[in-house]
């Protein structure tokens, strides 16, 4: 009794799973056809595009490393890059406030290792503990997000609870503490409270 059932289990689920990678094939097969004959110097123009978008970026254990969120994202098929509206970017380190960075417009490239942020470009990182509100502005600024590195060429005005410290071009490497100011470094400096 028991065999035929098996039989049975078997007689049926064999075409369904021999359909299903027939389908997967012609499937595949069609796509790459239609790769052939669409000419790649026509697909300039976006090819699609997500409206109030959200995108968790999680680490090899599973935790979520950082998040993009924006208006509008909007594909580049010629380099698989995307094009963002009013970009936010939090980063989520188990322990520790979220930094969130958010501006006008940005570029991320392929694989998202890259993004390019443009216009009023700020940065916050709110109060923990012994750490005061550490706030950047600037006009422009590369994140590497996997890295947890920062950077950029253009001006910018970084404020620690009531210090400000103005410089042009920045490298900030959260993941080892390291800073650096290139040129034109000035500021004022006020203790913290004891």
């Amino acid at each position: 009794m028991r065999h035929q059932s098996r039989f049975r289990l078997v007689a049926i689920l064999a075409p369904v799973i021999a359909l299903a990678l027939a389908s997967f094939w012609v499937v595949e097969v069609m796509r790459r056809g239609a790769d052939d004959f669409i000419d790649r110097g026509q697909r300039a123009e976006p090819d699609f595009y997500v409206e109030q978008f959200n995108f968790v970026r999680m680490s090899r254990t599973g935790d979520a490393q950082y998040h993009v969120a924006g208006t509008r994202l909007t594909h580049n098929p010629l380099d698989d890059s995307y094009d963002v509206q009013e970009p936010v970017v939090r980063a989520l380190r188990g322990g520790e406030e979220p930094m969130t960075v958010r501006a006008e417009r940005a570029w991320i490239n392929s694989d998202t290792s890259e993004i390019h942020l443009h216009e009023n470009v700020h940065m916050d990182r709110p109060a923990s503990g012994s750490q005061e509100r550490l706030q950047l502005h600037s006009q422009h600024m590369i994140v590497f997000p996997d890295d947890d590195v920062m950077q950029t060429d253009k001006p910018v005005k970084i404020t620690r609870g009531k210090s400000t410290l103005f410089g042009t071009g920045m490298y900030a490497n959260n993941a080892t503490r390291e800073f650096k100011l290139h040129s034109r470094v000035h500021g004022t400096y006020q203790p913290p409270p004891r």
